[in-house]
C-alpha cells in the first residue's frame, strides 16, 4: 500500500482527489492539508510515500514544501501539482527535488500512475511541459532585477522596496528602468505582469 499526503488549499479539489485515489487499491489517502506549512508537518506526522502538493498554496508554496521534506522526510517522494505551470516553475521544482510536475487537468488515472512512478523511484514531468520548457525564452534579468521587480509588484513606492532589499532609491530607479527596457514594457506594472506570466517570479 502506497502512503499519500494531499496538500492543497482549494477543499473542493482536495477532497476531489482523495476521492479520486481512494479508488485505487494500491493508495491510500493518510492526511490532508489546506497550505505548504501544514503539508510538512503532516508529511512529519504520517510519514507519506508519496505527497502529492499544489505549485500555489499560502505559506509556503509547492516548491518550498519540496525542498522542506528533502530534509524533513527524505522518503517522502514529492508531485507537484500546478493549474498554470511555467517552465521556469518546472525547473525549480525538479531543482528543489520534486520528483513529478504534472497539470491538474490531467486525465483521472494520470495522477494515480504518477504516484506509482515516483513511489517506485522514477520522475515523471507532463510531456507538454517538458516541450514548453525546453523552448522556452530564457529569463532576460538578473536574480537582483528580479528581486526587485517581486518586491515592487505593480505599484510598491520606491521608498518601500528600496528599504526592504537594503538599497538606495536611487539603485532600485536604476534597476526598474533597465528591466522596463530588457523586457521591452511601458510600465513597471507590466514588467510585473510579464514576469509573472513567464513564471520567472
Amino acid at each position: 500500500m502506497i502512503r499519500v499526503l494531499l496538500a492543497d488549499d482549494e477543499e473542493l479539489i482536495r477532497t476531489a482527489l482523495a476521492a479520486l485515489l481512494d479508488l485505487e487499491p494500491d493508495l491510500e489517502v493518510v492526511a490532508q492539508a489546506g497550505d505548504g506549512r501544514g503539508a510538512v508537518e503532516a508529511a512529519v506526522a504520517h510519514r507519506p510515500d508519496v505527497a502529492v502538493v499544489d505549485l500555489e498554496m499560502p505559506g509556503l508554496d509547492g516548491i518550498t514544501v519540496a525542498k522542506e521534506l528533502s530534509t524533513a522526510a527524505p522518503s517522502c517522494a514529492v508531485v507537484i501539482l500546478t493549474g498554470h505551470g511555467r517552465p521556469p516553475h518546472l525547473q525549480r521544482a525538479l531543482t528543489a527535488g520534486a520528483k513529478g510536475f504534472l497539470p491538474k487537468g490531467s486525465p483521472g488515472g494520470a495522477l494515480a500512475d504518477v504516484i506509482r512512478r515516483v513511489h517506485g523511484g522514477a520522475r515523471y514531468v507532463d510531456p507538454a511541459l517538458a516541450a514548453d520548457a525546453l523552448s522556452a525564452r530564457p529569463c532576460p534579468l538578473t536574480p537582483r532585477e528580479l528581486d526587485v521587480l517581486r518586491e515592487a509588484g505593480v505599484d510598491t513606492p520606491v521608498s518601500v522596496v528600496a528599504r526592504r532589499l537594503h538599497l538606495s532609491q536611487g539603485t532600485v530607479r536604476n534597476h526598474l528602468a533597465a528591466i522596463t527596457a530588457k523586457l521591452a514594457v511601458p510600465t513597471r506594472a507590466e514588467a510585473f505582469r510579464t514576469a509573472r506570466e513567464q513564471g520567472w517570479i
